[in-house]
């Protein structure tokens, strides 16, 4: 995208001796324009937030010069589908269940299957209801896959997305109503009776 100083030298030139309304109407088309160049050269999302004056989702015409119009860029789509396939490619594969159980939650309690449509300010948490989640990341269940695969997919995701999103391993607290399956008491041992918290992807944008 251009530069803030070229943006700025250009629309000087461009609304030169113009009327306020019309110098509105010539912002709002430099916006546009540059919105749809940037996302057609792949430099940015097609799914983005606009404030226009500070006004979430407001009209580009609707702004009063100078501005702002602010893009704000979405790429909640990639990071949670490249946090699932991480996820997934490291999951037990005897019948593939668990690979199949991985949810997506935002504000805590909505599980959510479109990522496009999701706020840009959101908090995504990914996690998995199965009850011996916890057992596969600590490396405490016989299988064939490597102990900490919400840990080292946390890795990947920050080497690929770090720039943009903060993304950290936590184990969580789930709360009812998100699955069936969750949340688990403990059954033994010295917490027997107590709830099991689940390893999850933490994500926020930056």
């Amino acid at each position: 995208m251009a530069s803030f100083a070229t943006f700025e030298r250009d629309l000087k030139v461009a609304t030169a001796g113009l009327e306020p309304d019309a110098i509105n109407a010539a912002v709002a088309k430099f916006a546009r324009e540059e919105i749809a160049r940037v996302v057609a050269s792949g430099e940015g999302s097609p799914n983005f937030d606009r404030y226009v004056n500070g006004r979430a989702g407001a009209a580009e015409e609707s702004v009063q010069a100078p501005g702002p119009i602010l893009y704000v860029f979405n790429w909640w789509a990639d990071i949670i589908t490249a946090a699932l396939e991480e996820l997934v490619k490291r999951s037990p594969r005897k019948s593939g269940r668990y690979a199949r159980s991985f949810l997506v939650v935002v504000g805590g309690r909505t599980v959510v299957t479109d990522f496009t449509k999701l706020r840009s300010d959101a908090e995504v948490v990914i996690f998995n209801p199965q009850p011996y989640t916890r057992r596969i990341e600590t490396g405490s269940m016989s299988l064939s896959v490597p102990a900490r695969h919400f840990e080292t997919a946390r890795g990947a995701l920050r080497r690929r997305f770090g720039n943009s999103y903060r993304v950290e391993m936590k184990f969580v607290e789930v709360p009812g109503g998100i699955s069936t399956m969750a949340p688990y008491r403990l059954r033994t041992g010295k917490r027997a009776g107590a709830m099991l918290t689940y390893p999850a992807l933490v994500m926020n944008a930056l």
